[in-house]
């Protein structure tokens, strides 16, 4: 079990702790826990956040924090986000669409809403009292990695490609339970953090998985890899948005 921990965080970050040949199978076999993951990423990401809150202004604070997140994951979430924008706002058949997605040209499509939402999601961390950023920062990060692993055990695959062993491992024996397990582990910690707040945040990702599953179906036919980094970027920023909104009128 060791082992696949250690894969499951070498495939979600660049934290080096080492990866093996068969990283990408152990990432999709225990893809449920892909929410713990996220977890330590968001307490890496609070920490340093709640550290900066102290020296510098809430702006700056949320810029550099989101940019921490970023670079732990390094950028292949936000790299999905770009190319998900750029395939959506193609006009041609599912099939030019998923070739424009893996076009390494960024357009404008892409840039507009990998913008828009890495602009609301620093400001929404610049929003956050210095008494809960370390909490709300966990608790999207596990929203964010819940709401892909919902996304891949609604939709169906685009094309065979890397999410093709998720989608598989996902659709597989013991499908149900492996979601259970996923949604335990997410509950389990968003609601001991924020309660009401962080049960609030899970269905914001949540939410957010069942609608790029319904934009990804007509837009490209089924999900992939760059629809799933998309959903974590756009889920991360629904929940920071939803712990913002339920705080103020908690």
């Amino acid at each position: 079990m060791f082992k696949e921990i250690k894969n499951l965080i070498s495939f979600l970050t660049v934290i080096p702790v080492g990866m093996d040949p068969d990283c990408l199978t152990d990432a999709a076999n225990y893809m449920y826990l892909f929410p713990a993951v996220g977890a330590l990423v968001g307490l890496l990401a609070g920490l340093c956040g709640w550290l900066l809150s102290h020296v510098l202004s809430a702006l700056i604070v949320g810029v550099l924090t989101l940019s921490v997140v970023l670079l732990i994951t390094g950028l292949h979430h936000t790299d999905g986000l770009l190319d998900f924008g750029d395939g959506i706002m193609y006009q041609g058949s599912p099939e030019k669409k998923i070739e424009v997605m893996h076009d390494q040209l960024t357009g404008t499509g892409g840039l507009t809403l990998g913008l828009i939402t890495i602009l609301t999601t620093a400001l929404c961390i610049a929003g956050l009292s210095m008494g809960i950023v370390i909490q709300s920062l966990i608790v999207s990060e596990v929203s964010a990695k819940l709401a892909m692993v919902i996304g891949i055990w609604v939709g169906k695959s685009a094309h065979n490609g890397m999410n093709t062993y998720f989608v598989n491992a996902m659709h597989g024996q013991h499908r149900n339970l492996r979601l259970t397990v996923a949604l335990i582990v997410s509950l389990g910690i968003a609601i001991p953090l924020q309660r009401i707040v962080g049960f609030a945040a899970v269905v914001a990702g949540l939410a957010t998985a069942l609608v790029m599953v319904g934009v990804s179906n007509r837009h490209f036919k089924g999900i992939t890899g760059d629809v799933m980094g998309a959903t974590n970027e756009l889920a991360r920023m629904a929940s920071l948005i939803m712990i913002l909104a339920a705080t103020k009128w908690a």
